[in-house]
């Protein structure tokens, strides 16, 4: 199977799931490629939900596409479930999140539901985390600030250009990927994650510091992950 055929066929898992709900629910939907299949998939049972609270402008996008409403999590009080994929997960459910650069509103995103349901292949299943580059949204002005922090933990950080090139702080960021929230992303090399929820606090005390990409207060409850010969679901 290809990549996107196990994205495809975890992202219909995630439908199944779903659709398992009342119906009348709101519906918490993440951000990435994985999602995106999971969005294409649900996207003809739209009438089964009252709305989708969505955890970027590009799922917002696809979701309005499909005719999805899309509500405002302001105006949301609580969601049954929050669907979204990781970077790495660990086997207590711990993850790296933020490759798609949506790591703060995800994480706001995952905190108003009952259940995160995490979609992905069997790649992303790591015994530890940190092999993936941390991300770290920051306020561009605390760049320095928060790449000198991260380096007295021993971690190596660039900045996360347009496009995915990766330049060395010391270069000029002229073409710094921006978020939706107008923050940047800088991007940690070297870590050797053991205490995910001790590092995930730290991390967040930082001036500047908008979220770190570690998701260990708000962790997976459910994993639906795919492989060549299936997808299996395991509860966290």
């Amino acid at each position: 199977m290809t990549q996107d055929q196990l994205k495809q066929l975890v992202g219909e898992a995630a439908r199944d799931e779903v659709l398992k709900l009342p119906a009348g629910q709101i519906l918490g939907v993440g951000t990435g490629s994985t999602v995106n299949f999971f969005i294409d998939a649900i996207a003809p049972h739209k009438s089964h939900f009252a709305g989708t609270v969505s955890s970027s402008n590009a799922s917002t996008e696809r979701l309005l596409k499909h005719g999805f409403t899309v509500l405002d999590p302001n105006d949301v009080v609580q969601l049954p479930v929050y669907v979204d994929g990781a970077d790495e997960i660990d086997p207590q459910g711990n993850m790296i999140k933020g490759g798609g650069g949506a790591l703060t509103r995800e994480k706001i995103i995952a905190s108003m539901a009952n259940q995160f349901l995490c979609i992905c292949d069997s790649s992303k299943q790591v015994p530890v985390l940190g092999h993936f580059p941390l991300p770290i949204e920051v306020m561009p002005m605390a760049c320095a600030i928060v790449t000198r922090e991260m380096e007295k933990l021993g971690g190596k950080v660039a900045l996360r250009l347009q496009k995915s090139v990766r330049e060395d702080l010391n270069q000029t960021p002229s073409q710094a990927f921006v978020t939706d929230n107008g923050g940047w992303i800088l991007e940690v090399n070297g870590l050797s994650i053991t205490n995910p929820a001790a590092l995930e606090a730290q991390i967040n005390q930082i001036a500047g510091v908008l979220t770190v990409g570690i998701f260990a207060k708000e962790k997976a409850d459910v994993l639906l992950v795919s492989n060549t010969t299936g997808v299996s679901r395991v509860l966290l």
